[in-house]
């Protein structure tokens, strides 16, 4: 993972601060961004969340309780990423599951020798790109974020991440990654859902990215990226794109591309060979009188 050490001669500079709680994050223009990472789900937990979203089929690995948390706080506005709202993406969208060879019929995390037919989604494809919510009275209710309070909405736009202003050479001030969820497959690929956030003097940015690669099969790429400028403080904007791709492995062989899996560990390196399925772009008008 990427180490970014900051300058504290830049953090001031830039008119941003640490968390002074213990927090990890930063204070920046008014807003509060923090990423928290803990352990995988323990057994009665995770027996809980099977009973909310009425499955009994998670990831291997479900880090229920990290998060990245991005807070206008004169407005309450949040956008925040956990992998509990992800799974219920996946549950919505239930998707087939993928056909893999007869030969490689997998019985996840059970008896092997069970031959079974698959059905659900077993890759946990979702179509989450977030969660909005607004915290009304924040600091007077210890920073709860209230979903009833929620009126966040997303317009549909024409606007485009400005990729040259992205790739400036400005200091990083903060930098986090956070894995939301992870399966491999019973080892034959890997279903991976993260967040990373990158915070600029300038402006914030982020990438929500659920990455799988069935072995052989499939491979599947959702990138959500989010970007908000500090240019307005008081009602920012913030700009979200999303592009799904996918192909098969048959389909990247006829076109000259490695059939081997191993050729394949890295999404960013491969996306541009992967078929662009869908691709949107909408905005966020955050308003301090909500």
């Amino acid at each position: 993972m990427e180490v970014v050490e900051v300058d504290e001669k830049e953090l001031k500079a830039a008119g941003a601060t640490r968390f002074s709680d213990g927090r990890h994050g930063i204070r920046i223009h008014g807003w509060d961004i923090e990423t928290r990472k803990r352990s995988i789900l323990n057994s009665s937990t995770r027996e809980l969340w099977e009973k909310k979203l009425e499955t009994c089929h998670l990831p291997e690995m479900v880090f229920g309780e990290s998060c990245l948390t991005l807070k206008h706080v004169k407005s309450g506005a949040t956008v925040h990423f956990n992998a509990f709202d992800a799974l219920i993406g996946w549950k919505k969208e239930a998707l087939p599951p993928v056909e893999v060879p007869a030969a490689a019929k997998w019985k996840f995390r059970c008896n092997p020798s069970e031959q079974v037919i698959l059905d659900y989604d077993y890759t946990f494809t979702t179509l989450y790109c977030g969660s909005e919510t607004i915290a009304k009275d924040a600091d007077k209710q210890g920073g709860e974020v209230s979903k009833e309070a929620c009126n966040l909405h997303w317009e549909d736009c024409k606007e485009k991440l400005d990729v040259v202003a992205l790739a400036s050479k400005e200091p990083i001030l903060f930098y986090d990654e956070v894995v939301l969820y992870e399966d491999e497959l019973a080892d034959n690929g890997v279903s991976l859902l993260t967040v990373k956030v990158r915070v600029m003097p300038s402006s914030w940015f982020l990438l929500l990215r659920f990455w799988l690669r069935v072995d052989g099969v499939l491979m599947r790429l959702r990138d959500t990226r989010m970007h908000c400028t500090f240019e307005n403080n008081v009602n920012p904007i913030i700009l979200r794109e999303s592009c799904w791709r996918e192909a098969t492995f048959t389909a990247l062989a006829a076109k000259g591309y490695p059939s081997e899996a191993g050729a394949y560990n890295d999404p960013s390196i491969i996306s541009q060979r992967l078929p662009v399925v869908m691709n949107k772009s909408q905005k966020l008008k955050v308003s301090s009188d909500v």
